[in-house]
């Protein structure tokens, strides 16, 4: 096997997004996964690719990675069951309404005029479904959502048709940098090594840092959804509310996907997930307030993937502050799925040592940790945090 230029620890949507734009740039590339492609957060998210109401930091990204969802498929050469049918963030009082009222004025006082605000009329032609008593909203027209393991996948063909080798069951026991080289063990004792590496890892990228000698926060959260079985057209674009959790969003097939972020039980060390069925119950109730129609619709089937969470709950996405050759993306909290086409092209590029051609500050591995450790050389065993 040739040695590669660039090893990147995680076989999930950014990793693999990365793969592809390096691989594209004539770089050798190895992926290496702990399970198997898309098996967590990547190929069991809601699928949402949305610009509505991000955090005005990520504002920029998504703007940027929409333009890409709508050319999916020449960049991949599959559509991903991309469907941009907008979203729609419904207010159920007047005291919601207003606030996102003076979220759009925010918004397009920075130049921005993706969302808009919609009375209670404009909400009702979009989901002519919805409660009586939402009062209106806020809408994004050219959001929509994708099929996240489809896409995860996509991401990953397209990354080894162009070069990039992928192995899975691969799970890091150790790194270090060595010679110039990040060398690092698998638990089944195989051994790489590259000059470069990317931390894609995920929940498990705050190890993969701390191994590198660059401990920054991360905590896990296991992401539950639910899907009814096939039910009559309901809706067309993907729904959330102002004022509690909740993603909303029906297929083709009629199918009806409930999620919000409420969390269900998970192990890092085992991958292991529990779902917790009160939560689950209440993301159910959610939608069935908004959407009285879904009273008789039975529960097909529930799942979560574990994610990376942050203390602020932004992304880690830069280089590192105190290690050679290492750059990191992970830790998207729960809303990275959409982000994923320019995030792979932003961390592709630094590792090819171009400028940095984003605001990136708020994403700044060491924002946690400024005045942390000096630069030197690191050899850790993964192990949980203390």
């Amino acid at each position: 096997m040739t040695d590669p230029d660039i090893l990147i620890v995680g076989g999930g949507l950014h990793g693999l997004s990365a793969a592809l734009h390096l691989a594209r740039a004539g770089r050798r590339v190895r992926v290496l996964e702990a399970r198997q492609v898309g098996a967590q957060a990547s190929g069991y998210s809601a699928g949402g690719v949305r610009t509505l109401g991000r955090h005005p930091a990520e504002v920029p990204l998504a703007l940027e990675a929409i333009e890409r969802w709508h050319d999916i498929a020449n960049l991949v050469g599959d559509d991903c069951g991309f469907r941009p049918v907008g979203q729609v963030r419904v207010a159920e009082t007047e005291a919601e309404l207003a606030q996102l009222a003076e979220r759009v004025e925010r918004l397009r006082a920075a130049g921005w005029m993706h969302e808009a605000l919609a009375d209670a009329e404009t909400v009702r032609q979009l989901l002519p479904a919805v409660a009586p008593h939402v009062v209106g909203g806020i809408v994004a027209r050219r959001d929509g959502f994708a099929s996240p393991l489809r896409t995860t996948r996509a991401f990953g063909c397209a990354a080894m048709a162009a070069g990039a080798t992928v192995i899975e069951g691969a799970r890091v026991a150790t790194l270090e940098r060595r010679a110039g080289l990040w060398c690092l063990r698998t638990h089944g004792g195989e051994t790489h090594a590259a000059p470069l590496l990317l931390n894609a890892a995920g929940a498990w990228g705050g190890r993969i840092a701390r191994a590198a000698g660059e401990p920054i926060p991360l905590g896990f959260n296991a992401f539950q959804m639910l899907l009814t079985d096939a039910l009559p057209p309901l809706l067309t674009p993907v729904v959330g509310a102002a004022g509690r959790p909740l993603s909303f969003k029906q297929s083709d097939s009629g199918h009806v996907m409930i999620g919000g972020g409420h969390k269900g039980q998970a192990d890092l060390d085992t991958g292991e997930i529990h779902l917790d069925v009160p939560r689950l119950a209440y993301s159910a109730r959610t939608a069935l307030d908004l959407f009285p129609a879904l009273r008789e619709a039975r529960i097909a089937h529930a799942w979560a993937g574990i994610e990376g969470v942050t203390p602020d709950e932004l992304p880690v996405i830069g280089r590192s502050a105190v290690a050679d050759g290492l750059v990191h993306a992970f830790g998207f909290s729960g809303h990275g799925f959409a982000l994923a086409p320019i995030v792979g092209a932003i961390v592709a590029g630094l590792l090819l040592d171009g400028p940095e051609t984003h605001a990136l500050t708020a994403f700044a591995p060491d924002r946690f940790t400024l005045g942390g450790p000096a630069r030197e050389t690191r050899s850790a065993l993964l192990q949980p945090a203390g």
